[in-house]
């Protein structure tokens, strides 16, 4: 029966495979939950899911599987007995709901009218206190009042006063759009890897070990290797102040996710747009700046650089000398990204507000055209673009 719960996760489009399909069934050879169905639920999900995104996906097959389930012949049904189905469902109930079932005769007598009246009843229904339906005051249905009840899906409207609801979602959707904790961004930044090993051999190798031992028959003959680290080289600049303020948090995120994620790590910060100096502490910025041209020399080619900023400012700061609102700038900032774009080989701009919001500043537009297009917003969906396009 669990083929059908796969099959289901593969028309929903969760990237599952048949290994996770035999670790679930594993899983339930050895035990590790018996006849629970939420503990069901959350086995299903750790073992079927490797990414946040797609538990909505996983919602929904997981409803569509057992709602299937409900459509099985008699036969099937039989096997699982009602009193264990009552228990499931009673101990779902709080004393209240208890309480407001026991005014309507008891857990039997509202099932057996939900079930007369749903049988009974050929059309959709609105208003009235008898049908199931909408804006009523039956005590089945959704959008109208009555003390206790059932409700039946969602009209939009509740009254919070259902004893138990039918059709309730509990979850909620993750999708592409969001903007990034740590955590995720630390997956999207692992797309951007070069793993090499070098420098002293100072990590055990266990596979180089067990050769050389069984070359050496049988004499152990220990072998160590220099440790796998990522090779990629990042440059991270970041705009900070004026209305980089409302996105300090996130920027803080991603900050502390490269730190984590890359070794050969170097950033520096700006303000609104690239010109002749940067710096590295926010606090001494007037009497600690690094010139840009060191760092066009200082930093080879094969450095990915990323510039953090909303591109949002008058587009004279990007377009004239002179435009900068802290300073004079004897050449425009214009200037300065394309010398960024003839030292590296790949460079990307990662803006924190909304793609759809990008058209409403003319600015947005001029740094857009300036890095070629390569622009993406501060979301899962987008880093892990602006990642795959870095690690081309």
């Amino acid at each position: 029966m669990l083929l059908n719960l796969f099959n289901e996760m593969r028309a929903a489009k969760v990237p599952v495979s048949v290994r996770e399909l035999l670790d679930l069934i594993n899983a339930l050879k050895q035990r590790v939950i018996f006849a629970d169905m939420d503990e069901f639920y959350y086995l299903a999900r750790t073992v079927l899911v490797k990414d946040e995104r797609h538990f909505d996906k996983f919602d929904r097959a997981f409803g569509a599987y057992f709602n299937g389930l409900q459509n099985l012949n008699e036969h099937i049904e039989a096997l699982i007995p009602e009193e264990w189905l009552r228990k499931e469902f009673e101990r779902l109930l709080t004393d209240e709901e208890r309480a407001q079932i026991q005014s309507l005769g008891g857990l039997d007598k509202l099932i057996e009218e939900f079930k007369k009246r749903l049988e009974e009843q050929k059309e959709r229904h609105e208003g009235g206190n008898k049908w199931i339906g909408t804006g009523g005051t039956s005590p089945f249905g959704s959008g109208g009042f009555n003390p206790e009840g059932i409700r039946v899906g969602d009209a939009g409207k509740r009254q919070g006063r259902a004893a138990k609801v039918w059709d309730q979602r509990e979850y909620k959707n993750l999708d592409d759009s969001v903007e990034l904790g740590t955590r995720n961004i630390k997956v999207a930044l692992r797309r951007l890897r070069k793993f090499i090993r070098e420098g002293a051999a100072e990590e055990f190798d266990l596979g180089g070990t067990i050769d050389h031992t069984a070359r050496d028959a049988g004499l152990l003959n220990i072998q160590m290797r220099p440790e796998r680290h990522n090779k990629v080289k990042l440059l991270v600049l970041f705009d900070i102040g004026g209305s980089m303020d409302a996105h300090v948090k996130v920027c803080e995120e991603l900050f502390s996710a490269c730190k984590t994620e890359f070794k050969h790590l170097e950033y520096y910060y700006f303000h609104n747009f690239i010109y002749e100096s940067v710096w590295k502490n926010n606090l001494r910025r007037s009497s600690e700046r690094f010139a840009t041209h060191d760092l066009l020399h200082k930093y080879t080619s094969d450095y990915k650089v990323i510039f953090i900023g909303d591109a949002a400012m008058a587009p004279y700061e990007i377009t004239q000398a002179g435009g900068s609102v802290e300073h004079w700038n004897e050449e425009a900032g214009y200037l300065w990204m394309k010398r960024f774009k003839e030292q590296f080989k790949k460079l990307i701009w990662i803006n924190p507000y909304p793609k759809d919001s990008w058209g409403y500043t003319a600015s947005t537009g001029l740094v857009r055209e300036l890095v070629e297009e390569q622009m993406y917003p501060l979301t899962l969906q987008g880093l892990e673009e602006g990642m795959r396009y870095l690690s081309k």
